[in-house]
């Protein structure tokens, strides 16, 4: 990577963390993209060169996040079902759940401060409904290229609705664990079953669904 590049990512990620700080010390409503400019100590239209909205500030890291778990099942072996490379990457996930489980007091804030502030921003919620949404399209396009039927293919939204639902659902289960403090220790276990629970209940229906083709 070479000079430039690198600035650049400096910069966004300083944009990045001193959104978070304030959105974790006055809530994501409460806080302005030229609040965010002034501490970060760029110019207004800097932010919005990396981040479009308010949001982007918020969510780019699950936006990161969903590109890298279509990825995942892009990138799966020849004759592997769909479903089983997204179970792979979901079961295996890290990120701050995995840093709770570790003991890490700082992740166990940061993992409070990230959901209590969702939970308290109605355009947040909405925005997450709507990244999720787009890793369902991303995911049908996907696998309907693998099939090779169009896009729109009932089936194949059916199944990747299906399949995107059981991470919004996990992201849920966590949600609410975390907001009402029970027994966070625990969380990283109790949400690996859960995962596992909701893909046992779609492979008896989607298990082999979407085998990856030959020179795919």
């Amino acid at each position: 990577m070479g000079l430039r590049e690198r600035k650049k990512q400096q910069t966004r990620q300083l944009i990045a963390d001193t959104a978070w700080r304030l959105f974790a010390d006055r809530g994501f409503d409460r806080v302005t993209v030229a609040e965010v400019a002034r501490e970060a100590e760029v110019a207004l239209a800097t932010v919005f060169n990396y981040f479009p909205t308010k949001e982007d500030l918020f969510y780019s890291r699950l936006e990161a996040f969903g590109q890298r778990m279509v990825e995942a099942v892009a990138s799966r072996p020849t004759g592997e079902p769909a479903l089983v490379a997204l179970r792979r990457f979901l079961l295996a996930s890290g990120g701050l759940v995995a840093q709770v489980e570790a003991g890490d007091p700082e992740a166990v804030e940061r993992l409070r401060t990230v959901n209590r502030v969702i939970a308290d921003s109605p355009a947040l919620q909405a925005r997450e409904r709507q990244v999720i949404a787009r890793y369902a399209n991303s995911l049908a396009e996907l696998l309907a290229a693998d099939l090779g039927v169009p896009p729109d293919d009932v089936e194949v939204r059916v199944a990747a609705n299906a399949m995107i639902g059981v991470h919004a659902t996990l992201l849920d289960f966590t949600r609410r664990r975390v907001l009402a403090d029970d027994r966070l220790e625990r969380l990283a276990g109790d949400l690996r079953e859960a995962g596992r629970r909701a893909f046992a209940l779609l492979e008896r229906g989607l298990g082999d669904f979407a085998p990856k083709p030959r020179g795919g």
